[in-house]
């Protein structure tokens, strides 16, 4: 295949058309600050109030509650450390879990050293948290749970509702990263019982560099970033009009696409899956299908790196992820795969592929011709391998 097959839609996605034509006016036409009194800031002054409620409409949220961020790192550094900061007062104590991504992981590492207790909780081998261990974490000090809504290495979706319905009972905020979830499967935050939630417009066809914190009224929680009156006071800087425009046209469209989009997404994951699992010693991370994200596979291969697949595929114009990544000249297995109970060889050999709006069935066919062929050339040169056979256990 001579075409570039680009199957790391969880990483990003391209943007849509329709999105960017939407985005256009703003660079150039309608470019008044919004901050400013005459009538070309007014106007981008309405199109973003414009936006913030379609944000709103497609979480179930008030137009209010809707902040725009540079991105999902920052919302979720601006919910952990904002709330966290804002309430010390109140208690000290955050609890989240062990496959969060490094946003939230980083930002409880941070607080960690400025007062804070942080409780991080296990998951099973699926990445699920385990809700009765939850609830004997909540103690007296603990004011806030951060738990992501869907992974966005291994696809687990966790019980989101419940896990809010936990934290109401206790009086707790719960803050969830939704960057992987908002814009792929329902999320209602009335419905939910999440009290603050974090997404970003790359991961649905949106622009980078824009994301959005809903926080539920009344919650009390510090500026991250200081200098202007932006975002209601809790935002300084000069609105990014053009991301904004993008992000809500982006959501707009995939909520609205969201049936169509799932089902067509869950039968090419399906195939890809099935078609994978038949190479011998090849294990499935995460759910099987129920409560998995749509468009999510993730595989570990026995005896090979992961690093050593990607590169094979990308001499085969294939665009994946791996579970391992190599920092500074060290190999360091993923955080997430160790978490679910792999070991460091086995979480070595990972592979995401994460499937999007332009990925085909015959794209899937090719990737399953290609893979096996891989993993084949990339075992015979394993000394790991080897030692496999001559022990007779093949």
């Amino acid at each position: 295949m001579q075409k570039v097959v680009y199957m790391d839609y969880a990483a990003t996605t391209y943007t849509k058309k329709e999105v960017l034509d939407e985005m256009i006016p703003y660079f150039s036409e309608h470019y008044g600050n919004p901050s400013s009194v005459y009538s070309i800031s007014r106007d981008t002054r309405k199109v973003i109030d414009a936006s913030r409620d379609k944000v709103a409409k497609a979480i179930n949220a008030e137009r209010n509650e809707i902040f725009f961020t540079g991105g999902g790192t920052e919302a979720d550094n601006f919910a952990i450390k904002g709330f966290a900061f804002a309430n010390f007062n109140k208690g000290n104590h955050i609890i989240t879990s062990k496959i969060e991504h490094h946003a939230v992981l980083h930002s409880c590492a941070y607080l960690e050293k400025h007062g804070f207790e942080v409780t991080y909780l296990d998951v099973d081998q699926e990445g699920f948290i385990n809700l009765e261990q939850l609830k004997s974490a909540i103690k007296d000090s603990t004011i806030l749970v951060s738990i992501m809504f869907a992974n966005n290495e291994i696809g687990t979706i966790q019980p989101i509702k419940e896990i809010g319905q936990i934290c109401r009972e206790k009086n707790v905020v719960f803050h969830t990263d939704a960057v992987q979830a908002v814009g792929h499967i329902p999320v209602d935050v009335k419905e939910m019982n999440i009290d603050m939630l974090s997404l970003a417009a790359h991961k649905f066809y949106g622009p980078k560099g824009v994301g959005a914190l809903y926080i539920r009224k009344g919650i009390k929680i510090d500026n991250l970033i200081h200098g202007g009156a932006q975002e209601r006071g809790k935002r300084a800087g000069t609105e990014n009009i053009a991301g904004i425009v993008g992000l809500s046209k982006a959501l707009e469209m995939a909520v609205n696409e969201m049936d169509k989009s799932s089902r067509r997404l869950i039968m090419l994951r399906d195939k890809l899956i099935t078609g994978l699992m038949e190479i011998p010693h090849t294990k499935l991370n995460g759910p099987v299908s129920e409560n998995r994200l749509p468009g999510n596979v993730n595989v570990c291969f026995r005896f090979i790196e992961g690093e050593g697949i990607l590169l094979s595929l990308d001499d085969m114009n294939v665009c994946a992820s791996s579970g391992s990544a190599c920092t500074s000249g060290a190999l360091d297995p993923s955080h997430v795969l160790l978490a679910i109970g792999l070991n460091h060889e086995r979480a070595h050999g990972s592979l995401r592929l994460s499937i999007g709006d332009g990925n085909t069935e015959e794209e899937v066919d090719y990737l399953l011709s290609v893979v096996p062929k891989i993993i084949n050339r990339l075992r015979n040169m394993s000394p790991l391998w080897h030692d496999f056979i001559k022990k007779g256990e093949i």
